[in-house]
């Protein structure tokens, strides 16, 4: 297994999306050498206590081994990029998680991507809406990517519990 490249973190990195997407794989990297026999998380629930209950969605009931592949997916997905929809519906049919609705963006290469000067307030405006949106869903991809990572941790924390080595490797 390759392992991604860890530059060295600057004050000014620390709350960078690159670090974020680092902080994920590496927390999942870490339950998945953690998790030698996946199928034990089968049919075991999720305890509600106040470190879980604040990163789970409304909707995501599940068990352990839901969760396992739920996040091993999303780590495929940024590791290699976001699959056909219909791969995704597969695999959220066949897992019975349905995620939080999110808004749908598509992204267009046109005109309007441009490094020209601007020839109207208009364009200035749309400028400005293009920034506000892009710092928006980094924000909010930011903060994701930070509640995965601590779900991440969490499951492969429960993973030894269950299993009797919780003192391991801490």
């Amino acid at each position: 297994m390759m392992m991604p490249v860890q530059l060295p973190q600057t004050p000014n990195q620390k709350n960078s999306l690159f670090n974020a997407m680092n902080c994920f794989i590496g927390a999942v990297n870490n339950m998945d050498q953690t998790i030698m026999v996946p199928s034990l998380l089968r049919d075991v629930p999720l305890e509600e206590d106040r470190e879980m209950s604040s990163l789970k969605s409304d909707e995501a009931e599940g068990d352990m081994f839901s969760y396992y592949q739920l996040l091993k997916s999303i780590r495929r997905d940024i590791e290699w990029g976001v699959r056909c929809a219909t791969a995704d519906e597969r695999r959220k049919e066949s897992m019975k998680i349905t995620r939080t609705n999110s808004s749908g963006s598509t992204c267009s290469y046109s005109s309007t991507c441009s490094y020209s000067s601007f020839s109207s307030e208009e364009d200035l405006e749309e400028e400005e809406d293009l920034e506000k949106l892009f710092q928006y869903h980094l924000t909010g991809l930011q903060g994701v990517l930070s509640k995965l990572t601590q779900q991440a941790n969490f499951l492969t924390k429960r993973y030894k519990k269950e299993i009797g080595i919780g003192g391991w490797g801490q």
